[in-house]
C-alpha cells in the first residue's frame, strides 16, 4: 500500500497546559490553565481550526484529569473537535472513564476524539501504583496500559454485560446492563498515541485511529519525519490486512511557529532546536525527539513541505505554548491557518 500524500487537514492545537507562578508565566495556577483552556478552544473555533486538545500529566503542574475540561469545552463550542493526546491509561479504570467519556461526548454533541497509550515519562515512580493499579505476575506496565485499553474499548461498544439486581432500585431493561450513558459512535473516535511501529499495528488490528507525537522510537536512525512516514505506512497496511471497513485517521503533532512580528522572532527566532534530537526518557530505548519549525511563512512553508509525516497525516496538532496566555496562543494558530496553510494545499 503506498503512503498517501493526503493535503487537505484538519488543523488543530495540542496544549500541554502547563502552570507556573513565575512571574512571566500567564498561567499562575491550575485555575487560570483551566480557564484558558476553554478560552482558547473558544477562539480556535472562531478563528476556523478543527481540534482543541489536551495532554494529560499526573502529579505535575500540568492539565491531568481531562473529561471536566472536555465537558466545559464541549458546552461553550458548537464545532471544533475536543479531544486528547494523550491519557495515560495505566491511571485509568476504564469502566469509570467510558462513563465520563459517554457523558463528556454527549454535552459535546458526539465531537469527542480521545487520544489514548501507555503514556509516557512522570514525575513519580511507578505512578499509577498510587492510583491503585499495577501489572499483572509477568505484566509490564505498557502491558497494564493495553489491559485498561482493551476493557475500555470493548465496554463503548454498548453491549450489555453486567448482572442485574434481582431487585433494583429503578426499573431496567431486559438482559444484561451497559455503562451508562453511552455516545453512540464514540467508539470510533478512540485514538492510540504510538511510539513505536509496533505499537501502531497494533492500534490498527483493534481498530483506532493513530496519533503520533513530537517524539517516537529510534528505530531506524532517520529523521523523525521520515520514521513517522513509515510508521504511518505501517499502520494503515495493518488496517486493510485486518479488513476494517471504515476509512481510519492519522494525526500529527508539531511544534510550528510563523514570525510574523517582533514578538514572535523575540520567542521562537532564535529557537535552537532546529533539527531533531537523540535522547532517552524513562526506559533504556532510544528516542528520536523532533524539531521545532520557526520562520517566516514563505520560508516556513517550503520546510513543512519536505515533511512526510504531515503529508501522510489527515490531522495536524500544532503545539501551543499556553503560559504566553490565550491572546497570543489564538495569534500562533490564526497565523498557521491564514498564512501557511493555504500555500501547503491544507486550506
Amino acid at each position: 500500500m503506498p503512503l498517501r500524500d493526503v493535503t487537505m487537514k484538519k488543523i488543530g492545537f495540542l496544549s500541554f497546559g502547563h502552570w507556573t507562578d513565575s512571574a512571566h508565566s500567564r498561567a499562575r495556577s491550575a485555575a487560570d490553565v483551566l480557564l484558558q483552556s476553554i478560552d482558547l478552544a473558544v477562539a480556535a473555533e472562531e478563528l476556523g481550526a478543527d481540534g482543541a486538545f489536551f495532554r494529560v500529566h499526573h502529579f505535575a503542574q500540568q492539565l491531568a484529569s481531562p473529561f471536566p475540561l472536555l465537558a466545559a469545552v464541549g458546552a461553550k463550542t458548537s464545532r471544533i473537535e475536543i479531544g486528547t493526546g494523550v491519557i495515560d491509561m495505566r491511571y485509568e479504570n476504564p469502566l469509570y472513564m467510558a462513563e465520563d467519556a459517554g457523558a463528556a461526548d454527549l454535552i459535546a454533541g458526539g465531537r469527542l476524539q480521545l487520544g489514548i497509550s501507555r503514556g509516557s515519562g512522570e514525575q513519580v515512580i511507578d505512578g499509577w501504583r498510587y492510583f491503585g493499579y499495577a501489572p499483572d505476575a509477568g505484566e509490564t506496565h505498557a502491558d497494564l496500559a493495553r489491559r485498561h485499553t482493551e476493557v475500555f474499548y470493548e465496554v463503548l461498544r454498548g453491549k450489555g454485560f453486567a448482572q442485574p439486581n434481582a431487585r433494583p432500585m429503578f426499573a431496567n431493561p431486559p438482559g444484561l446492563l451497559r455503562i451508562e450513558p453511552h455516545s453512540a459512535g464514540l467508539r470510533e473516535r478512540i485514538w492510540w498515541g504510538s511510539g513505536s511501529d509496533a505499537t501502531a499495528v497494533w492500534a490498527a488490528k483493534m481498530g483506532m485511529n493513530l496519533q503520533t507525537s513530537t517524539l517516537k522510537n529510534d528505530e531506524t536512525g532517520r529523521p523523525l519525519h521520515v520514521q513517522q512516514a513509515e510508521q504511518i505506512r505501517a499502520y494503515r497496511e495493518a488496517w486493510k490486512e485486518a479488513g476494517h471497513t471504515r476509512e481510519p485517521r492519522v494525526s500529527v503533532s508539531r511544534s510550528i511557529f510563523a514570525l510574523m512580528n517582533d514578538q514572535d522572532r523575540m520567542y521562537f527566532g532564535r529557537d535552537a532546536q532546529s533539527s531533531d534530537t537523540v535522547g532517552f526518557l524513562d526506559d533504556d530505548v532510544r528516542k528520536i525527539f523532533g524539531r521545532n519549525y520557526a520562520a517566516e511563512p514563505d520560508a516556513l512553508i517550503a520546510e513543512l513541505a519536505k515533511d512526510d509525516a504531515i503529508a501522510a497525516a489527515d490531522t495536524l496538532l500544532l503545539t501551543v505554548p499556553n503560559q504566553l496566555g490565550v491572546q497570543y496562543c489564538a495569534h500562533v494558530i490564526e497565523s498557521i491557518l491564514t498564512h501557511v496553510a493555504p500555500g501547503l494545499g491544507w486550506r
